[in-house]
């Protein structure tokens, strides 16, 4: 059952501690069952669920400070919603990685559409070369009906965001700061456009008022490749911020794309190393499109929305991964007839649900 507002509230009070992280949250809400008794909870009752003198301060300094109706008033007043893990409309793909945000803050609107995005990233220091590549594939991938994801930094961010928009396609911008903090500050227009215009989100799990930090872009980064089927490096050298999204989104499963670069430059070496360890070329958005079975995304969203999941549907999606299985274990799993879930799995095909991969073979798309 969803959680209602009130309880989300409480869920954006506990994530303003700073020392609380997803998996201590999580262990409060084991121990008290919701995150309302883990906010009124004494303090004695906190110690005894694990938290440290430190973080009972901090958590007794933020009570004093404000409370339930003042947080709720203060992201209404900055037009940002909380989603938070225990919601329907959380992103399933982000709910799926090893330490998803308990709270996601959200300015403009995350839809179904966004089922289908990839990342895009790179150096901030792009070249001529990095931006018209970005400029292309990304226009085309968008014009495609995929969502475009990226961090709004300088560079190919940037340029990633502005080429969906023209492409008149959507893309989420995700922050390593509160969302009244919008960095790089010449980048607060983009953000605004992003989120006013309905072409999607500007998103963050860091509380209103948190300042940018350099620690929080590498965390950052997991949300990034984590809303996404796969990820594109444009531009980047060895080490950079893209290349520890890259590496990120392969420890979710995602698979990883590069644009080759000159030799001679060196925001080529990262896609290039990428390269070698295996990642796919990318010249043109149809390698992306093709490899990913994306062609089609508007056809499948349109036959999402207009089949909607019943529980056949839903029981056989549940035993579907990111391993291939056959069909006639499924029909055992299942339990139903092979007839019923044959037909099941061509109707989560045409959804963009499942995919087939040959020999009746069959993977969570």
């Amino acid at each position: 059952m969803a959680a209602g507002m009130d309880e989300r509230i409480y869920w954006v009070l506990l994530t303003q501690v700073s020392q609380i992280g997803p998996s201590r949250f999580r262990r409060l809400l084991d121990h008290f069952g919701s995150a309302e008794a883990a906010w009124r909870a004494p303090l004695l009752d906190l110690a005894a669920a694990g938290l440290d003198r430190r973080c009972i301060e901090s958590l007794a300094t933020l009570r004093q400070k404000t409370g339930p109706e003042a947080e709720a008033r203060r992201l209404e007043r900055a037009g940002v919603s909380a989603l938070i893990l225990d919601d329907p409309a959380y992103p399933d793909a982000l709910r799926e990685i090893a330490d998803p945000p308990p709270v996601l803050y959200v300015s403009g609107q995350i839809t179904p559409a966004d089922d289908w995005a990839i990342a895009v990233v790179g150096t901030r220091r792009s070249t001529t070369y990095g931006r018209q590549a970005t400029e292309k594939i990304v226009g085309e991938v968008a014009r495609s009906g995929v969502t475009i994801v990226s961090g709004l930094a300088r560079g190919i961010d940037t340029c990633a965001h502005h080429a969906a928009l023209a492409a008149g396609g959507r893309t989420i911008a995700v922050l390593g700061s509160g969302l009244d903090k919008v960095y790089p500050t010449a980048n607060q227009a983009l953000a605004r456009q992003i989120a006013e215009q309905g072409r999607g989100a500007v998103i963050s799990e860091y509380p209103l008022g948190v300042p940018p930090d350099a620690q929080h872009f590498p965390r950052r980064n997991r949300i990034v490749s984590g809303l996404s089927k796969a990820i594109l490096v444009v531009e980047a050298d060895y080490k950079s911020g893209a290349m520890i999204t890259a590496t990120q989104a392969a420890e979710q499963g995602r698979d990883v794309f590069a644009v080759p670069g000159s030799i001679f430059s060196p925001m080529s070496a990262g896609p290039h190393q990428l390269i070698r360890e295996g990642a796919r070329v990318v010249t043109d958005a149809s390698d992306i499109l093709e490899e990913l079975h994306l062609t089609a995304v508007v056809e499948q969203r349109a036959t999402r929305e207009a089949l909607p999941a019943d529980p056949t549907e839903a029981a056989v999606l549940r035993l579907l991964s990111d391993e291939p299985t056959h069909v006639d274990d499924l029909t055992r799993a299942a339990g139903l007839p092979s007839s019923v879930v044959t037909s099941t799995l061509t109707i989560l095909e045409l959804k963009g649900m499942a995919r087939q991969l040959g020999q009746m073979q069959y993977v969570r798309a």
